[in-house]
Formats: C-alpha cells, sequence, structure tokens
C-alpha cells in the first residue's frame, strides 16, 4: 500500500561504516535467478485476489510454507502468527535464519502478501517473490546477525498484521526482541513500457519517535551503496520518506527501519486494480531489486565473506590476484599468485552478470572498447575460481 506521491526533503546522511564490493557477496548475488522470479510470480498471481481473511489468501500462505520447505528450512523455523481483524483471522509467516555470533539481534526483511482488488503482480508479488528468492540463497550462509523472513498479511486493510506482530511477540518477548533493523519491501515490480534504472531507498522522517531518524538514516545511507555495488540501479538522491507499509508499526515502535519502492508515483495506475498483473509490470526491475536487496541483506546480517562448498552454484576460491591499475582506463594486468603453470580464464561481466569479455592465458587485458563502469572479473586457474570488482574509467 503506497501512496502515489513523494515529498523529497533533501539532506546528507553520514555513513557509518565504509563499504566496498565483497566477491562473495557478490556470488551469491549472481545466483539470483530471474526463471525463479517469473515462476514465482505465475504461482502467486494463480492464486487471485488475496484479500486478508481469505481462501485464497490462505492458500498463499500455504504456497509460501511450502516454498521455505523446498528450500530446506525446517518446521522448527517457520512459524504461524494468527490475528483477527473483527471476525476475519488470517497470519503472518515468520522464517528465522539463526545468526552465528548475535543469534538473539535480529535483520527483520519484510513484505506483505494480501492483496486488493486484483491478483497484486506488483503490489505485493514483487516484494513477496524478492524475499523468497533471497532466502533461497541464504539458506545455508553463515550470518552474524539473524535474520527473520517474514510475510505480513493484512497489509492493505490497515498494516494489521505487521502491527499484531509489534504488540504480540515483539514486545511480547521477554526480554523484548533485540532488532538490529527492519528492512521493507513493497512494490518494486516497475511498470511494464517504462525504463527502470532507479530504484527508491526509504528512511524513517517521522517525529514520532525521533530518535530513530539518524539510524534509519545511517542505514538507508548503507542500502544505497549496497544497490551500487551489487546491482545496476541507482538510487534516488534525495529523501524518500517512509511511509503506509509495514515498517510504520516498527517505527511507532522504536526500531531502526529502511526500505525499497518503485517510486514511480503517478506512472503506475495498476496497484489496488485488477490491472494490476505480470503483464504490467517489469520483472527484470524485480531482478535487478532482488540482486540490491540482497546484497543489502548480506551486508546487514554481515554474511560469511568466504564461500562454502554447500552453497549451490559457487566454486572454490582461486589463488590471490590482483588487478593493476584499477579503475583502469584501456588496459589492466593480472596478477595472480599460483598461476604460472596451469591454464588460466578471466572473464568480465557488467553488473547484471553478461559477459562482455572473456580470454585465455592472458595477464594484460585490453579494455579499450568497454564502456566506463563497474564490472566483476572472475579469474579461473586450475580448477579453481574467485571474482573480483573492477572498474573502468576514462
Amino acid at each position: 500500500m503506497k501512496k502515489l506521491q513523494y515529498l523529497f526533503v533533501f539532506l546528507c546522511v553520514t555513513l557509518a561504516q565504509a563499504q566496498t564490493f565483497i566477491p562473495a557477496y557478490g556470488a551469491r548475488v549472481s545466483q539470483v535467478s530471474q526463471s525463479n522470479i517469473n515462476s514465482g510470480l505465475q504461482d502467486f498471481v494463480s492464486f487471485g485476489t488475496k484479500t486478508t481473511g481469505s481462501t485464497n489468501n490462505a492458500n498463499a500462505l500455504n504456497w509460501l510454507k511450502s516454498k521455505y520447505a523446498a528450500f530446506g528450512y525446517s518446521t522448527s523455523q517457520v512459524i504461524e502468527h494468527p490475528f483477527n481483524i473483527g471476525s476475519v483471522t488470517s497470519k503472518n509467516l515468520e522464517v528465522t535464519k539463526t545468526g552465528t555470533l548475535y543469534p538473539n539481534t535480529f535483520v527483520l526483511v519484510i513484505a506483505h502478501f494480501d492483496t486488493i482488488n486484483g491478483v497484486g503482480a506488483n503490489d505485493n508479488g514483487s516484494g513477496t517473490n524478492a524475499l523468497l528468492e533471497m532466502a533461497r540463497i541464504m539458506k545455508d550462509v553463515p550470518t552474524e546477525y539473524s535474520i527473520k523472513f517474514i510475510h505480513f498479511s493484512g497489509e492493505e486493510q490497515g498494516l494489521y498484521g505487521s502491527q499484531h506482530y509489534v504488540n504480540n511477540v515483539v514486545n511480547a518477548t521477554s526480554p523484548k526482541m533485540n532488532i538490529r533493523l527492519v528492512f521493507n519491501l513493497d512494490q518494486v515490480g516497475g511498470t511494464s513500457g517504462q525504463t527502470h534504472n532507479t530504484i527508491f531507498c526509504e528512511q524513517d522522517t517521522n517525529n514520532s519517535p525521533a530518535a530513530n531518524n539518524a539510524s534509519s538514516a545511517s542505514v538507508t545511507q548503507q542500502l544505497k551503496n549496497c544497490v551500487a555495488l551489487y546491482s545496476t540501479l541507482q538510487t534516488n538522491t534525495g529523501v524518500a520518506p517512509a511511509y503506509s507499509s509495514d515498517y510504520i508499526p516498527f517505527q511507532n515502535n522504536g526500531e531502526v527501519i529502511t526500505g525499497l519502492y518503485e517510486g514511480y508515483g503517478d506512472n503506475n495506475p495498476y496497484p489496488h486494480t485488477s490491472g494490476d498483473i505480470i503483464a504490467n509490470m517489469d520483472p527484470v526491475f524485480l531482478f535487478n531489486v532482488t540482486k540490491a536487496a540482497l546484497g543489502a541483506v548480506q551486508h546487514f546480517a554481515i554474511a560469511s565473506t568466504t564461500l562454502s562448498v554447500s552453497e549451490p552454484g559457487v566454486e572454490h576460491a582461486a589463488s590471490d590476484w590482483t588487478v593493476y591499475p584499477n579503475p583502469a582506463r584501456d588496459y589492466f594486468e593480472i596478477k595472480a599468485s599460483g598461476s604460472e603453470s596451469g591454464k588460466m580464464t578471466f572473464e568480465l561481466t557488467d553488473m547484471s552478470g553478461k559477459s562482455v569479455l572473456r580470454v585465455q592465458d592472458s595477464k594484460k587485458i585490453d579494455v579499450s572498447g568497454i564502456p566506463t563502469g563497474v564490472y566483476v572479473g572472475k579469474l579461473q586457474t586450475d580448477g579453481q575460481s574467485s571474482s573480483k570488482k573492477i572498474m573502468i574509467k576514462r
């Protein structure tokens, strides 16, 4: 549920910690699947209008549970939280992944799955499927902080599911649940036929309470940095105030919040109508948003910077290597220890994963014909591989 316009308030925010591209984070981001997103959207809309308390809403909840079971999450990790809106009963779904160092401090990644007046492909099948794809990839990734992936119902009727969760889970925990931050994804699917190169990063500007505003500004700036590091998207240049979605009950409770929103205002007439269908959104934009969000979740939860052999699609790390100069102008050289006697393959991809250059057994790489931008270089030697961020600047 989003209003159609933003009031932009320009201000400066201070970055709480330095951020650089982390190859392991980038490798996991590269596992985001457009095919999974497309099929997930098809499943989501197949349940019809998912009004809170309806049979369709309950069927969608069961579908979410089946997805997490297929990812390998145990029944003890998946909890339903029922709540009532008058005589209507619905449920939130909470999936917990326990942290290694701070198991009792949580990064909450949230999206609502209820819809009104239509199947809700964008509002909020987009956020729902982004959560699913991130949860799939993060299943076996160690993180210092615990992560809760939460699917709320009751959002469209007035944030009932998230308010119930704050009142009856967060504040009812003894001691009160320790939340590092709340990261909300609502309506991040764009509009078909539009150019989507920008995502809006939302922060707390409310004055009641105001004590959490500075921390929200800091984590939102970190979110913007992650968007730049792990996706091809740009971010809004001003402040996008958080409002009218499931992070608001948390904000009112004094928690630190941030979020992603497509931010196209009056140019998207479809949410809350029968026209909110897949054909009227941009699944490729959602793919790129999911990459950005996954980079941010790894950053916020402090994911392992070492790739585990148990992670699907992840190869063993190659020998240490560097490139010089970086940023490069017309060429750079690869310096890799232990690669003199073995075969070496180097591939350069853009941030969408498209290969722009591939060479074998060459340490001097000509990039004079490649446009300025940020790329990922992948070096394979003796059956091992690793990736680094490479910049081309002229």
